[in-house]
């Protein structure tokens, strides 16, 4: 059972879906249902689905000089992020290695909201506020429902009016089924999807009546582990499961840099102002790895940790992996020799007493040109 220290009011609900309530994030998540994780795969990919990602963590930092304080915390120029729009960001130390991801949604001219998973920019952000003229919240009530897939926006839309014309990473203030919410064009699955931040309160009223309503459109409950399927596909990392904290380096401590994960993209141009910036610069072309797609012969999916080798010489270790109900093909993320970071290197993953032959593959295997999430209208 868990040791979580956090909560979800919609316990009782996962719970009645099969889920034994798993520890992430000092949250009891549903990492798993009763029902078949494959298919919560396909659900989201063709119809919809419902995800409770409450165990995100929510800070408020409010005042002003909460911009500047992020701005230098994280990896994006801010100053153009106006209010109604967000970001997706990192966050290095002072050795220019990732730390924490996170999105940053700015909510007025002196107040933003950052979601972040199990990194430390929290306690970075609280070392930040000292002394400044800005205030910090961790919120625990705001409940984070995710609804994702193609019909996600179909749905909304007879409850929230002009939702097909938000934007991809940009948010609303409004209400849904009588209840106030944040709705942002944000996810974590590759397809059109939207959060939808409410009151614990109104948590289970929404989660249900979401379920209910949308039924007839194929909108399905979807467990947390449905997302190592989906992100497998759509190159969307998860700290610390694809970095060094899982899978230790044997002469360097701990710690990626953004050139190695392929999240370099996340500085804003002309940036050179934020925590470990002179380092971040410093160690490009200066690669150990980098992450890198397989994809592997038949219908069996690698084991995490699994090591990929070409001959007798280990080239890399398979950090996640899965086996796509739609197309059948077994795909895997990987942190490999950088100079097995190119496709078409024929390569064999040892996943236990299996070797599974393969092909490097670039990334990300589903919709490269990220067109499905980023539609307009």
């Amino acid at each position: 059972m868990t040791t979580s220290w956090r909560s979800s009011i919609l316990a009782d609900r996962h719970r009645a879906l099969g889920s034994g309530l798993e520890d992430w994030n000092g949250m009891a998540t549903a990492w798993s249902y009763s029902t078949d994780v494959r298919d919560h795969h396909v659900a989201v990919r063709t119809k919809a689905g419902l995800m409770d990602v409450s165990g995100l963590k929510k800070v408020h930092l409010v005042g002003p000089h909460s911009t500047a304080i992020l701005d230098y915390a994280t990896s994006r120029n801010l100053q153009k992020v106006t209010p109604g729009r967000s970001v997706y960001a990192t966050a290095l130390n002072d050795s220019g290695k990732f730390i924490d991801d996170c999105v940053l949604y700015r909510t007025g001219p002196n107040s933003w909201m950052v979601v972040h998973g199990a990194g430390s920019l929290h306690e970075m952000l609280s070392q930040a506020v000292v002394g400044r003229n800005a205030v910090m919240l961790f919120d625990d009530d705001l409940h984070d429902l995710s609804l994702q897939g193609p019909v996600a926006v179909d749905f909304l839309e007879r409850h929230v009016p002009n939702i097909r014309q938000l934007n991809y990473f940009h948010h609303m203030q409004t209400t849904l089924f009588g209840a106030p919410v944040m709705i942002s064009r944000t996810g974590y699955t590759g397809e059109r999807g939207y959060e939808i931040f409410c009151k614990g309160v109104d948590a289970p009223l929404i989660w249900d009546s979401i379920l209910e309503d949308g039924k007839s459109d194929g909108i399905v409950p979807v467990c947390f582990t449905a997302l190592d399927l989906l992100r497998v596909e759509s190159y969307l990392l998860f700290y610390p499961y694809d970095n060094s904290e899982m899978y230790p380096f044997e002469q360097d401590l701990a710690g990626d840099t953004l050139w190695e994960l392929g999240l370099n993209f996340t500085v804003s141009p002309g940036k050179t102002h934020f925590r470990g910036a002179p380092a971040h610069f410093a160690l490009k072309g200066k690669e150990r790895f980098r992450i890198f797609g397989l994809l592997l012969d038949g219908d069996v999916a690698a084991r995490e940790g699994a090591a990929v080798y070409d001959g007798e010489s280990k080239v890399g270790v398979v950090t996640c992996a899965m086996v796509s109900k739609l197309t059948g093909k077994s795909m895997a993320l990987a942190r490999m020799d950088v100079p097995y970071a190119t496709a078409g290197k024929r390569i064999v993953v040892r996943s236990g007493d299996v070797e599974l032959p393969g092909v490097t593959h670039t990334l990300p295997f589903d919709d490269p040109e990220k067109k499905k999430r980023t539609v307009k209208g």
